[in-house]
């Protein structure tokens, strides 16, 4: 199994209502693109200055699964708005056997 984790940290200018709606189309990925096996995402409890705003966490049963989520023209979309909202995007993929 792969397992996906992508950070999202906004721009101090972007409104709570954009960070939703970015959060709302994330989580729709999981019923849109049938690689998916699992996908979570949520919001920040703790406001750490080392904190992200946003977190997602999804599992695909192998690496081709994982580059189809990638280049789904669904994904793409909210790729483009989480860029245009974000000052800085982390992320980590790993296999767990």
């Amino acid at each position: 199994m792969l397992i996906h984790i992508v950070c999202w940290k906004y721009r101090s200018d972007i409104d709570p209502n954009v960070r939703s709606e970015h959060r709302a189309k994330l989580q729709e990925l999981a019923g849109t693109i049938p690689e998916v096996m699992s996908l979570q995402v949520g919001s920040d409890i703790l406001h750490l200055d080392r904190s992200f705003d946003t977190g997602l966490v999804a599992t695909f049963a192998d690496r081709r699964g994982l580059d189809i989520y990638t280049d789904h023209p669904k994904h793409q979309e909210v790729v483009a708005l989480g860029r245009s909202i974000a000052e800085q995007v982390v992320s980590v993929d790993f296999l767990n056997d």
